[in-house]
């Protein structure tokens, strides 16, 4: 059985000064000795993750952080810094104090509330200290959820369990799916997964696998071939498919293989509306047409695998991009988390389908790039674009295909 991707887990971070009792937390929630425990400050260095089923939420994953008082020199300071930016990516935070609250807790607190992330105060260490019943007061004046609990003894661990239930953003607990809308009960959905040397040996890359088990779960029924194979199905098929589900790379050869009759996008293209915003890609995907050869195009990439010589994001993008009369654009690289903070000189973002990363982080960096004036697509309206069959590609999604319209100065 394949565990629950990390893309689709909420996440919870853990955040909070040094000796806190983040890590004692962690523990407890887990049940496992995940994080080292010390009363030696700075214990924690590098966010430390720890995928579980929490119980009757779901899949969810937790990460422990470094304190972000952390101020033991310039190493003290990555460490801070590493775990700051697990913010960008958190669904549910809890923020850890031993009993105390000062301007530290405070401003934390606040920033919480301006990245809307919902939170809970967690008093741990109640077996030695509790709050002060001005504090609590403070709190509930703020209708700020906290519990009071000690992660060493259990006391006060399913109070957490419940108020995380109560607090996991509705979004989640009523997430979409990847064919929602797309794929009608009874009909056949035709998936196009050529297998390349990207492709891992023995599996199905994750937005074909997620596309099969959602395809399913609408009772709907899917055809799975090759791109050298969509013409036998087709002739086999009895009814014309609902859909077809293509990789976005074949869309040159697959465009003339299904008929126009039939709705065709990508798997990433999919994965763009699922975990980000499908509509900010499609305007984005309109400056490819203002790039010239001074331009600077920035490819992030949520997977930290290392290249190989027909990749996807290093190689082919480039290729394809530069065959418009761009012989000389100029590209940038970036993977996993890292993205950086001042996108000077970046001309646009394209961006990987994301199937790693949860949808709150993908949204931040759309709304990173737009807080700089640079514009956001994915690495499927990006190859649609290339391949002249965009606006094919987004007809399924009517917000998404206006707002591309719009953006190319065609409303309709």
């Amino acid at each position: 059985m394949q565990k629950t991707p990390k893309g689709l887990r909420l996440q919870i971070g853990i955040f909070g000064k040094r000796n806190a009792g983040k890590s004692s937390l962690l523990n407890a929630l887990t049940g496992q000795e995940v994080s080292i425990v010390s009363s030696t400050p700075g214990t924690t260095a590098d966010p430390v993750e720890k995928p579980m089923e929490l119980l009757p939420l779901g899949p969810v994953l937790l990460i422990d952080t470094a304190g972000l008082d952390d101020d033991a020199g310039e190493l003290g300071g990555l460490r801070a810094g590493k775990s700051r930016r697990i913010l960008e990516r958190t669904d549910l935070a809890l923020l850890v104090s031993d009993g105390s609250w000062s301007a530290f807790e405070e401003q934390l607190a606040q920033e919480l509330r301006q990245r809307n992330i919902p939170f809970i105060v967690v008093f741990n260490k109640t077996d030695l200290q509790r709050p002060g019943s001005a504090i609590l007061e403070k709190l509930a004046a703020a209708k700020t959820e906290t519990v009071q609990l000690s992660a060493r003894t259990g006391a006060g661990m399913d109070d957490l369990r419940r108020s995380i239930l109560q607090l996991a953003p509705e979004d989640f607990m009523n997430s979409a799916a990847l064919l929602d809308g797309l794929a009608p009960a009874g009909q056949p959905i035709l998936l196009i997964t050529p297998i390349d040397k990207e492709a891992p040996r023995g599996r199905l890359i994750l937005p074909q696998v997620q596309a099969i088990r959602d395809a399913l779960d609408h009772d709907a029924w899917c055809v799975v071939v090759k791109e050298n194979q969509v013409t036998a199905a087709l002739e086999t098929l009895k009814t014309p498919p609902a859909l077809a589900v293509t990789d976005s790379q074949v869309f040159g050869v697959v465009g003339k293989l299904v008929p126009e009759s039939v709705p065709l996008t990508s798997f990433s293209i999919l994965m763009a509306r699922l975990k980000g915003d499908l509509t900010a890609c499609a305007r984005g995907a309109a400056a490819i047409g203002k790039l010239t050869n001074d331009s600077t195009v920035m490819i992030a990439e949520a997977c930290s695998h290392p290249p190989i010589e027909e990749d996807i994001g290093r190689v082919k993008i480039p290729a394809w991009l530069r065959n418009h009369g761009l012989p000389g654009l100029n590209f940038r690289f970036v993977q996993g988390h890292d993205f950086p903070e001042d996108l000077s000189g970046v001309d646009l973002v394209i961006h990987c389908g994301g199937c790693m990363f949860n949808r709150r982080e993908i949204l931040y960096r759309i709304l990173h790039c737009a807080r700089q004036g640079v514009p956001f697509t994915n690495y499927g309206t990006a190859i649609a674009y290339c391949f002249g069959i965009l606006e094919r590609a987004l007809k399924p999604f009517p917000e998404a295909w206006q707002a591309w319209h719009e953006q190319i100065g065609r409303p309709v």
